[in-house]
């Protein structure tokens, strides 16, 4: 009697804001090329339309959630129609981050609320409105995406480094509140990244940088994208509460 031919396992769905562009592509490549279905989220869908065929091209699954992840409820609804229309979230990479840098005595209080909206309140939105559809599969990776600002703080960018700390907070508290039901959740902090965020500094400041790293380079998206692959694997599944600077040793935390 023939054996009988096993189901595969269902391909794993992962979203990643701020997918368009730097890190969040990468990180959106990296996770289709692993055999993810990626949901690529982005406030408008144009910028995606390319990324979602290039991924397709390659025999990789995507799909586009346009949404503003500094609306709170329309990102929440977002989060919940992607479980229902693909059946169920796996992994949940919050990427989509902003900056509006300014010494403490000039920032104004919309510049702090605007940071602390998108970059910190919207990875807390998105963890809780993911949690549930993890928690009835009982396996669940949520990577926050911060920054070694958050991790040794940076002149000129007060709201920028305190939201950055806070996802550490909010990831090891999550960590802690669901590791019991399948879920981890982890922090990578980047250091400096070759991305349009940094393109712009002069050479001098890039050669400064390059100096006081163990390994004398910038870093790349890719280097990332790297990193996160790992984290979300289910070879992570002992891994949860951490934060993995992946800068080159700047920070050596």
């Amino acid at each position: 009697m023939p054996e009988p031919i096993a189901t595969p396992p269902p391909r794993r769905v992962a979203i990643v804001t701020g997918a368009s562009r730097g890190i969040g592509k990468a990180i959106a490549l990296r996770l289709a090329k692993e055999g993810r279905h990626v949901v690529l989220v982005s406030r408008s869908a144009a910028p995606l339309a390319d990324l979602q065929s290039q991924i397709q091209s390659t025999g990789g699954a995507a799909s586009v959630k346009a949404v503003d992840v500094g609306d709170g409820p329309a990102l929440a609804t977002a989060i919940e129609e992607i479980a229902t229309e693909q059946g169920r979230i796996d992994i949940l990479v919050n990427n989509a981050g902003i900056t509006r840098d300014g010494l403490v005595l000039r920032m104004s209080d919309e510049q702090w609320d605007e940071v602390l909206r998108v970059n910190l309140t919207s990875a807390f939105v998105a963890c809780r409105a993911a949690a549930r559809p993890m928690m009835k599969n009982r396996f669940g990776r949520i990577v926050n995406i911060s920054s070694t600002s958050g991790v040794v703080g940076n002149a000129g960018q007060a709201n920028y480094a305190a939201a950055k700390a806070g996802l550490a907070g909010l990831t090891k508290s999550i960590a802690r509140e669901l590791g019991s039901k399948g879920i981890t959740a982890n922090v990578v902090a980047p250091g400096f990244i070759t991305t349009d965020m940094t393109e712009n500094l002069p050479q001098e400041v890039k050669d400064k940088v390059t100096s006081m790293l163990a390994v004398p380079r910038l870093g790349t998206p890719e280097d990332i994208a790297a990193a996160v692959a790992y984290i979300t694997s289910d070879d992570a599944g002992f891994l949860s509460g951490q934060i993995l600077c992946v800068d080159g040793g700047m920070t050596m935390c």
